[in-house]
Formats: structure tokens, sequence, C-alpha cells
């Protein structure tokens, strides 16, 4: 048999590597309880969502739920008419029609971000107009 060293771990920082926790980013994942069609789409959420004019979303309908031709759709956030709802450019005429889910299913309904932590300037392009992403999660955390 060989020699094995042992292996020593120096100290880690707890700030040098934090725990992700979900309450800590914005904007976050909401559970769709209605769905108003049109050629943009009012999504109405579970809780009071953390979205804002602009945002790019994109909503998972699980099958039972209704819409399936929406699943996976993405679009952007043109509206804010209360707390728990978007108006988003999701063009929904013609979809199936939406079902709530109830407390015993197992999928249900989101709407999510679409986007990374990224954000800043991204080129300056040939005539010197920069391009910004303006990305699409926030650290809130205390940390």
């Amino acid at each position: 048999m060989g020699y094995n060293p042992p292996l020593i771990f120096g100290p880690i920082a707890p700030e040098n590597n934090p725990p992700i926790t979900p309450q800590y980013y914005q904007p976050s994942v909401f559970e769709i309880t209605a769905m108003t069609y049109g050629a943009l789409t009012t999504i109405t959420t579970a809780v009071n969502h953390n979205y804002v004019i602009g945002q790019q979303v994109r909503v998972v309908i699980p099958q039972p739920n209704g819409p399936t031709q929406l699943n996976e759709s993405q679009s952007f956030v043109v509206s804010i008419p209360a707390a728990n709802q978007v108006v988003t450019t999701l063009n929904s005429i013609g979809a199936n029609t939406f079902v709530a889910s109830s407390s015993s299913d197992q999928f249900v309904p989101q709407i999510m971000p679409i986007g990374d932590i990224n954000s800043g300037q991204i080129n300056t392009g040939r005539s010197g107009n920069p391009t910004y992403i303006p990305g699409s999660f926030i650290d809130i955390s205390p940390v």
C-alpha cells in the first residue's frame, strides 16, 4: 500500500461560500393562479411578485393545467396592473382554457425570470453605440 497523506482543509470564511437561498434573489419564481388571454396575456400570481417592466419571463404550464401550447413560452413584462399581476407580450389567442392547480397537484403552473446575474455593457458596436444586458437576478442577501 502506498502512502496516503492526510487531507487537510483550511478554514473557509462563511462570506466566501454563502448558501444559495432563494428568498435572497429577486425576481423569483411564482405560482400562476389565473390567466387572461389575448394579444397580451395577463398573468395572476398566488402572491405578490417582484417583477419589473421590461423583465423577460417564461411560463411553465404542466399538462393538467390547460394551455400546454403556452408551456415554455417566453415574453416580456409590459405592465403591472396589480401587485400580483403582470401583463406580458405572450399572445395567447386561441389557447386552451387555463385550469388553476389544486393543492394535490404535483406540478403547478409557474412564471419565472429568464437570465442570470450578468449586467452591464457587452460591446461598443461599430458605431460606438453600446449594448447593455439588464440582468435578471438581483442579490438582495444581507451577507
